[in-house]
């Protein structure tokens, strides 16, 4: 059922629902448009929305270059901030500052240039104070944050093409996973040296480049990864230097975001690119599409599921690139708890 839409004024790419209460309320959302010519550029804006009853609220809107993902901090109260990884090589960092009259705005706290290459992706560590950045030089960085900080502190070339997903695994704050153009999905141990420390590289089961690396939330040997090649797989990580790819499911689209639900193990969001958004369930060893929503006219690109407490009824957000625009709407499907 939908609930909301608007226009963005550029071409939307990312989007996240802040987890933390007392701010589930919030709804970021980016745009990355290319201006061609002969001299090309880039051009992105930061949008905060306020979704309380189910509406889209613009609170506030930062001008920047082009965006390529967003990401809110793990940790929350005093240390909570958005994240973003954008076309100039640069990384900065928002805090939320609720201490003007009109409401809540973003507050740049810190920023650095840390590649010459594009900053194509990023997570949070687990405690909010290192960030893994995806390169479009096939490299990734690990990237201090502290205070007004920020400080690369690793960085390896361990892809052929584009890094177009890095993200730490969720129980071991010293593997990282990233994904690739060139098909391969790898584990990095960032103690020393991740480049010389190379878990595993699995560069047989994406037929096509790996867009997205989601762990489980709920089960910490399960990983999911999204390809160009239209599968969802789920991947078994008990042996962790030969991971086994346990469920593959098809969703007729690139799977460019996958995001797990708050309080449901093994259903996800899915953004599927030329196919829209999927609801898929994942449990005895297959998975299910139990819902499709493809009420986009462009790429399914961002994707992500309200975190709040009152969570009687799913909504989502989604937003899709050309036509610019985001949406709010809560899935028919019903799922046992």
């Amino acid at each position: 059922m939908d609930a909301a839409h608007c226009y963005l004024e550029g071409n939307a790419d990312a989007l996240e629902f802040c987890p933390h209460e007392p701010h589930a309320n919030l709804l970021a959302a980016s745009t990355y448009t290319l201006e061609e010519g002969d001299l090309p550029s880039r051009s992105g804006s930061v949008y905060l929305f306020d979704i309380e009853h189910s509406r889209l609220n613009l609170l506030h809107k930062v001008d920047t270059t082009g965006v390529f993902d967003i990401r809110w901090s793990r940790g929350g109260g005093g240390s909570l901030a958005l994240a973003q990884a954008d076309a100039d090589g640069c990384l900065r960092v928002y805090k939320v500052d609720d201490s003007q009259a009109k409401g809540y705005s973003l507050r740049e706290v810190a920023g650095s240039k840390i590649s010459s290459s594009m900053c194509l992706y990023l997570d949070w560590d687990q405690s909010s104070t290192s960030i893994v950045v995806g390169l479009s030089d096939g490299s990734a960085s690990v990237v201090s944050f502290s205070d007004s900080n920020l400080e690369t502190v690793q960085e390896w070339k361990g892809h052929d093409f584009e890094v177009w997903t890095a993200s730490f695994d969720l129980n071991n704050p010293s593997l990282v996973y990233t994904g690739s153009d060139d098909c391969k999905f790898s584990c990095w141990d960032i103690r020393d040296s991740p480049g010389d420390n190379r878990v595993f590289q699995n560069s047989k089961a994406h037929t096509m480049g790996v867009c997205c690396i989601s762990p489980s939330p709920s089960d910490p040997y399960s990983v999911f990864t999204g390809s160009y090649d239209e599968t969802l797989r789920v991947w078994d990580t008990r042996s962790v230097s030969r991971p086994v790819n346990e469920i593959s499911v098809s969703l007729g689209g690139g799977v460019w975001r996958i995001k797990h639900h708050p309080s449901l193990s093994g259903v996800v969001l899915a953004a599927c690119m030329h196919n829209g958004f999927a609801v898929v369930k994942v449990s005895g060893g297959k998975g299910e599409v139990m819902e499709s929503y493809n009420k986009h006219e462009s790429l399914a690109y961002g994707a992500d599921w309200y975190k709040g407490k009152d969570q009687k009824r799913s909504l989502v957000a989604t937003c899709s690139f050309y036509d610019k625009l985001l949406r709010l709407w809560t899935p028919e499907t019903t799922f046992e708890i």
